[in-house]
């Protein structure tokens, strides 16, 4: 399936329908009298958040929504049928956004699984001809036409729901550790940008179960549209908090590590000030004198702590994993106080 976080959309609620004129004629009576019912009310526009979605590819097909109109209105006090709502179906994460010139108006955020929002209202019905009688006016032939549909361009665009988001420049190594750690089946090779499209894996370590967010690789110049660009990087603004994958097999760590941070605060204030763990990767390349020397050069660059690991042999895995659940909330069968981390022990490593 096709990986799509960006759609526009046509939606328009249902018009509401035309009230009835009408007036009775029946045989053997004597005085008749306005009978028109009032029209039905249009179909409103809703939108549903659903599990189980994971791309917005389905409104690259379809992208016009229309709510059916309300019925007419009809003689012997009979009311028009009411249109029936229309239930768009979108991803949870899922942002509702203007059609204006910066794209920066959220109207809606879908961020829990079956969350209902209705987003425009279908137009009420027109008055028949008998809720205009009155004493003094006694055949009222006026009727109201019902209100008309309202209709709007918005634009759809998916963050995806992660607890943990995967940083780094190209060949960092993510994809292997997203691989190690989940169920995901990320691609992985030895060329620049091999994740093109985010990825996402649930990840359990000490009975604590977590979703990993990776994206593509980032370069400098991202935030201005090199390489892939910063476009994926909404989909890890939800995060609680960042791992920054460094390759230690890169000519200068500490300048990777820069690279990323610069781009992640030319993005947005949220992503600089959220909180990250900085890891470095692929220690089963180098001695532990290199790595250890590698560690305090980012620790001197800005790190607040660096983790040395090794995705694919599992290498220092347990240490990290402990330090990104500190970042949790609580709400797994193991439970532990904030802050307080326990020591990482030295049997071998698995995600369980």
């Amino acid at each position: 399936m096709h990986f799509l976080d960006q759609a526009k959309i046509y939606v328009r609620a249902g018009g509401g329908g035309p009230g009835a004129v009408s007036f009775r004629r029946e045989k053997y009576v004597e005085y008749g009298g306005p009978n028109g019912g009032n029209g039905g009310k249009g179909g409103d526009i809703i939108f549903e958040a659903v599990p189980g979605l994971n791309t917005l590819i389905d409104f690259r097909y379809t992208q016009h929504f229309k709510a059916p109109r309300g019925g007419h209105g009809m003689g012997q006090n009979r009311n028009g049928a009411a249109g029936k709502d229309l239930v768009i179906k979108v991803p949870i994460g899922t942002q509702v956004i203007a059609d204006d010139e910066g794209r920066d108006t959220v109207l809606l955020d879908l961020t829990e699984p079956g969350q209902r929002v209705t987003f425009i209202e279908g137009g009420m019905g027109g008055r028949g001809n008998a809720s205009y009688k009155t004493s003094t006016n006694r055949a009222p032939r006026q009727h109201q036409p019902g209100m008309p549909p309202i209709e709007q361009w918005v634009w759809l665009r998916l963050k995806l729901l992660a607890d943990v988001g995967l940083v780094g420049m190209p060949n960092a190594g993510k994809s292997t550790f997203i691989n190690a750690l989940s169920n995901a089946k990320a691609k992985v090779g030895d060329y620049a940008f091999t994740t093109l499209r985010p990825q996402l894996g649930v990840v359990m370590h000490k009975h604590r179960e977590f979703v990993l967010a990776d994206i593509p690789g980032l370069i400098a110049g991202a935030a201005d549209g090199a390489g892939i660009g910063d476009r994926f990087l909404g989909h890890i603004e939800r995060c609680r908090v960042l791992v920054h994958l460094i390759d230690i097999s890169n000519t200068d760590p500490v300048e990777a590590m820069q690279v990323v941070e610069e781009e992640l605060e030319a993005y947005s204030e949220l992503l600089a000030d959220k909180p990250r763990l900085v890891a470095l990767n692929k220690v089963d390349l180098v001695d532990d004198a290199l790595a250890e020397e590698y560690a305090k050069e980012l620790l001197k660059a800005g790190a607040d702590e660096v983790f040395p690991i090794s995705g694919a042999t599992g290498k220092g895995m347990p240490r990290l994993l402990d330090a990104v659940i500190d970042y949790l909330p609580a709400a797994t069968v193991t439970e532990r106080p904030t802050g307080e981390r326990e020591e990482a022990d030295d049997t071998p490593w698995s995600p369980i």
